[in-house]
């Protein structure tokens, strides 16, 4: 096993999920994907990104970081305080489709935790301000971006104590939450997004629309994708309670083919919209995840 597997066998959610508190998942997520970054095609930005970015021509020579390249052998332009500063907001979907798990050692609601919880974890290390919201068919929990390590144990034990609840409105929460945005920044869905797909879509471009760059991180039990489910069965809907007794062999096609259709829509839509779109299982390692919103994340330099 390489280097690069050891890594990634460390941030593996079956490993993580046996820490015992949600700042100790974050912080082994995070430190791990530091690592990563030496051994990535972004080694140079692994050393305080958010304080420097590449050398352009026309920067001014007169910015460039020495230190740093004597270290890495690359030029960066040391940025201000003011240029660096980020404000983000981290949306978390709690409604009850997302306490789902068939396949791996997590629901989507525990995926989703721990990768919010990474990110606000990185963010306040990189001195950025992040806030938080919680929603279902309402804004559960609301909280505003700050920037400090005390508030980020209020966002943890926010995230800690979040439990699923009630039916899915992400459309209409998306739009709430989008008019409490005053200062435009970096808005960070994570969802599964199963809900009316062009409502949804409209909500999104409401973040483009004020000016905020957009990342959406779609959490799916890898099961969800292929309905391989080998005997007949009673599938109760999470959210309406409604019931389903079938063969599931009978249906697996048109399934496939909804959820194909339902997932690229989402896709596209999103890239036509310059919206950063993931799509992520409960099984992947959480550096996929954070390696999507560092890319992002470097191009706000």
């Amino acid at each position: 096993m390489d280097s690069s597997q050891k890594l990634t066998s460390r941030l593996e959610p079956a490993l993580i999920s046996k820490l015992k508190s949600l700042e100790l998942k974050a912080k082994a997520v995070v430190e791990g994907f530091k690592v990563g970054l030496h051994r990535s095609p972004y080694h140079g930005f692994s050393v305080e990104f958010s304080e420097h970015k590449a050398y352009m021509q026309g920067d001014p020579i007169k910015n460039i970081d020495w230190k740093v390249f004597g270290k890495s052998d690359k030029l960066f332009i040391k940025q201000y305080e003011e240029e660096t500063n980020l404000t983000a907001h981290i949306l978390l979907d709690v409604s009850a489709s997302m306490d789902y798990r068939k396949i791996g050692s997590l629901t989507k609601l525990e995926y989703g935790k721990i990768l919010a919880a990474s990110l606000s974890f990185l963010m306040v290390s990189q001195q950025d301000s992040v806030g938080l919201s919680l929603y279902s068919d309402k804004i559960e929990k609301y909280f505003p971006p700050r920037s400090t390590r005390v508030y980020l144990q209020t966002l943890l034990r926010g995230l800690e104590n979040a439990t699923s609840s009630s039916k899915t409105e992400t459309a209409q929460c998306l739009n709430t939450v989008a008019e409490k945005i005053k200062k435009r920044g970096l808005v960070i869905i994570i969802s599964d997004f199963f809900d009316d797909v062009d409502s949804v879509i409209t909500a999104l471009k409401h973040f483009k629309y004020k000016k905020n760059e957009v990342i959406v991180f779609q959490i799916l039990d890898p099961i969800e994708k292929n309905f391989a489910f080998e005997k007949d069965a009673i599938f109760v809907d999470k959210e309406t309670k409604d019931e389903l007794t079938t063969q599931p062999h009978q249906i697996q096609k048109a399934y496939q083919s909804a959820m194909k259709d339902f997932l690229e829509k989402l896709k596209s839509e999103c890239l036509n919209s310059k919206i950063e779109y993931n799509q992520i299982e409960t099984s992947t390692p959480f550096d996929k995840a954070l390696f999507a919103y560092f890319k992002k994340r470097t191009k706000l330099n």
